[in-house]
């Protein structure tokens, strides 16, 4: 079979053919029909991400496909289910084998490039506006980096929680995307003075941050008493220097968020966030948007969209 694997941090991922896997006991085999493409799979790719997995190793956090194959001992999902699952790696090849406790039945009609770049972004912006950031109705949330794949959903789903939604995001184009997805004011990134922009409209009680650097600092700048900060990733490539007597002033708290961290000391809190996420494409309340769907032979060109910034929403690839 064919994958897009990483050989050496050195060198760039090119796709090879590998056996076809077999899975082990407590595991699914995966005919994969589309993977979604993450910020951290370049961070994998050059060996900067938090996880460092032995090389080689095939690149893809996030699958959507059909089981084929279950694993000794292993019966559920049934073969033949579609499914949606967090793998971490493994997801842009044709087969990949995964643990079958992750796997999430696809409701009905919904097409695989939208199940795979769904359970992060998605997953990450409602867990990290729910359950860590405690988002209440009424709430002002400032979203940075609000056209990015991760960025949309928080404001789709910051809206949804009845929250007032800041977007920001670089240019026209991009803000026209972010209002689509529900945010009330718009912030042109390029523009300058986020601090004074979003001060304008009376503060931020949640900042959404993907984006690091100075962003995170002007953002800070602007925010109410007892507003709370998420650090979601670090896109501009520059890790923000926090002065912790700002903090003090104002009460503000700043929490890292990991969303795969889940999976191992709170998996409930993931699973459950799913189910609802699951529950609100069915209902029609959300609506995934894939900028960019690529073949896998076309991996590498998808990954360069992410590291240029020149998507909307997320990027998937089929297999």
């Amino acid at each position: 079979m064919r994958a897009f694997r990483i050989q050496s941090y050195e060198t760039p991922p090119q796709i090879e053919d590998i056996p076809l896997p077999e899975p082990a006991a407590g595991e699914v085999r995966l005919k994969i029909e589309a993977c979604g493409l993450n910020f951290a799979d370049l961070l994998m790719s050059k060996g900067k991400y938090q996880e460092k997995p032995a090389l080689p190793t095939t690149l893809g956090m996030e699958v959507a496909g059909v089981i084929d194959a279950h694993g000794p001992g292993t019966e559920a999902p049934p073969v033949g289910t579609r499914v949606a699952l967090f793998g971490g790696r493994g997801g842009l090849a044709e087969y990949g084998c995964f643990p079958a406790e992750r796997c999430v039945p696809l409701p009905d009609g919904m097409p695989a490039a939208d199940a795979a770049g769904f359970q992060i972004a998605y997953g990450t912006s409602h867990l990290a506006l729910e359950h860590t950031a405690h988002l209440k109705r009424g709430e002002t949330l400032l979203v940075l980096g609000a056209a990015g794949g991760v960025g949309l959903t928080a404001v789709e789903i910051g809206k949804l929680m009845g929250a007032k939604v800041i977007a920001s995001a670089r240019g026209a184009d991009k803000l026209q995307r972010a209002k689509e997805a529900g945010a009330d004011h718009l912030i042109d990134s390029d523009a300058g003075d986020l601090r004074e922009a979003v001060k304008a409209l009376g503060g931020a009680d949640v900042v959404y941050d993907p984006v690091g650097g100075d962003a995170f600092t002007e953002a800070m700048r602007a925010c109410n008493p007892e507003a709370r900060m998420l650090i979601i990733g670090f896109a501009s490539g520059d890790l923000p220097q926090i002065k912790p007597n700002h903090l003090l002033v104002k009460n503000i708290s700043v929490q890292g968020f990991y969303w795969g961290g889940f999976l191992t000391f709170n998996p409930k809190a993931l699973t459950d966030s799913l189910a609802t996420l699951f529950e609100w494409y069915g209902a029609g309340k959300i609506s995934p948007h894939v900028s960019h769907v690529l073949p896998l032979d076309q991996a590498a060109e998808g990954l360069e969209l992410l590291r240029s910034r020149a998507s909307t929403g997320k990027v998937v690839i089929e297999i």
